[in-house]
Order: C-alpha cells, then structure tokens, then sequence
C-alpha cells in the first residue's frame, strides 16, 4: 500500500477533471488510476468522488481531503526543492572529525577562510585519533593519516608526509649519535602508542628494510607529548613531518640517520559514498587539497 502514491493520484484526477486525463499526467493506465483511487476510499471507508459517465464531482469528505492533499504534497514539493537546493549549493552544518595534533597545527587555521568564503555553512569540528565510523557517528568527512584499510569509504589524498627520527642537539652531546638504527636499543626512546608497528620502528636504508625493536622509556597516545619531551632533552622520539618540521628547521631538533627514512604515507580526506556527495562536502576537499598542496613539511 502506498499512501503517498493514492493521494497523488486521488489529487491529479481532482486537478485534471478526468480519470482519463490524469492517467495521461502520470503516464499510468486509466485501470490503475482507477485502482489506487478506489483503494483510497477503502482504505478511507468514505466516498472522495461522485462518478457519472460524464463528470466527476467531489463529496464533501473528498473537498476536505483533497485540501489537504494538497497541502501535504506542496509541502513535499517544498522540501524536496530545498533539500536539493542545499545539495548544489553550501548550505548548512558540516561534521569532520580530524587528527588531534595534525587538526590544531594545520587544520584549525584554515576554518575560518573556509567559512569566509562558504558563510553558509556551519561547521562542527571534532579532533581526535581514534579511527571514527563515519556513518554510524554522522560524520560527512573526516581527514586521514596514513594507509587506509579496505572499506566502502571513498578517499581524496591532501598530502603526504614521512615519520622522522630525531632528538635535540643537547640530548645527542649528552648520549651520543646513534650510526645505524640497532644504536637505538640503548637509547633513551619516548614512543607514540598509537603507531602502527607499535615498538617495532621501520626504516628504509642502504641495505634495504631495517627493523629494531625499540624499548620505550614513555608509550604515549599524544606525539604532542614525545614532542615535548624531545625538546626537552629527553629522548629520540619517531613523529612526523607535520608535527617536527618547524623545529628541525630551528635546529631544537636534528634528524638522525637521514640516509634511514621511514616510508612516505598519505593524508587523505575519506567520505562515505561517491554518489550525491554535497556541494559542501566537494568544496571543503577542493578547499583542503589547495591550501595544503604546497605545505613545506609535505613529501612529494
């Protein structure tokens, strides 16, 4: 049974003046406009229409519903115009959920020049590292680091960036420089928690893949956290380009073993569905590849 389906057909034979007429309108069979009408009135138990071989006439009963018919189907109309209206357009709230510490320094100083240019749109920012259902949460895009496991998500890369061993200059008088990276065994090590090879550090060097199993004076879930610590003479520390640049650049950080480099990885905006993706949800991704396109930290 289709309610919506009987009301728009009850309402176009109203509004045509003929069963035969309003057939035409929704390209349906005379025998099928005539079915769903008569299914109303059943389903209804009233008479909407007085048939006779040369007119229709509406009951009383059939004015009042048709009123409201009419009512309810342009306020469908409405709604329909406006919700595609909204999807060409940017309009309305936009939930992301972005990396805690890539969100603050790289992320958060660009929402307000995405508002500037979109004022339609309200945003609701959500920073964290846990890996969120975009569908389950309601979230229309998230931004991503590193490989993307397999799933039904559609993804645009914004970036790429690489994991750099480093420790501060006065760390490094005090205990030395490691010259391969099984030196860091006995090192002083402030470890993310969160890596996906875990103490297991990987680096690409001259003779190809190494691995070391590195003991962690600290495991934290924050590489705002190793990086304090490294600025304060505490350690070696493996975080990314993104988050060390600036003070490799000042030298409050040193790279150690360059020619040993962790391998490049993808930051990535991830969205639900290719189909019927908002104009909202296109112009952040156009706007976020843009801005970050030319980021000093990024590799190519």
């Amino acid at each position: 049974m289709d309610k919506f389906l009987e009301m728009q057909t009850f309402t176009a034979v109203v509004d045509a003046g003929s069963f035969v007429r309003a057939a035409e309108s929704l390209e349906m069979s005379k025998a099928a406009v005539s079915r769903y009408v008569a299914d109303l009135e059943d389903r209804l138990g009233v008479r909407l229409l007085h048939r006779t071989t040369r007119k229709l006439s509406l009951t009383e009963e059939g004015r009042a519903f048709h009123l409201r018919c009419k009512e309810l189907l342009g306020e469908l109309e409405e709604a329909e115009t406006e919700i595609t209206a909204q999807s060409a357009q940017a309009i309305g709230l936009l939930k992301i959920n972005v990396p805690y510490s890539f969100g603050i320094l790289h992320l958060a100083p660009l929402w307000s020049e995405f508002m500037a240019q979109n004022p339609q749109v309200t945003l609701d920012v959500t920073l964290s590292d846990r890996v969120v259902d975009l569908v389950e949460e309601g979230y229309d895009l998230a931004v991503r680091i590193g490989s993307l496991a397999n799933s039904s998500l559609i993804s645009r890369k914004l970036a790429s960036h690489r994991m750099v061993l480093c420790a501060s200059p006065t760390y490094l008088k005090r205990r030395g420089y490691p010259k391969h990276p099984s030196d860091l065994v006995d090192h002083t090590v402030l470890a993310y928690s969160l890596l996906s090879t875990g103490d297991n550090w990987e680096l690409d060097g001259p003779e190809g893949k190494v691995h070391v199993l590195v003991r962690p004076v600290l495991h934290t879930n924050s590489g705002d956290t190793c990086l304090a610590g490294a600025l304060k003479h505490q350690g070696v520390i493996l975080q990314p380009s993104f988050l060390v640049d600036d003070d490799l650049r000042t030298g409050a950080l040193v790279e150690l073993m360059p020619q040993y480099r962790s391998p490049d990885f993808g930051i990535y905006a991830v969205y639900p569905s290719r189909q019927y993706v908002s104009a909202k949800v296109r112009l952040l991704i156009d706007f976020l590849v843009k801005a970050l396109e030319n980021a000093k930290w990024s590799v190519s």
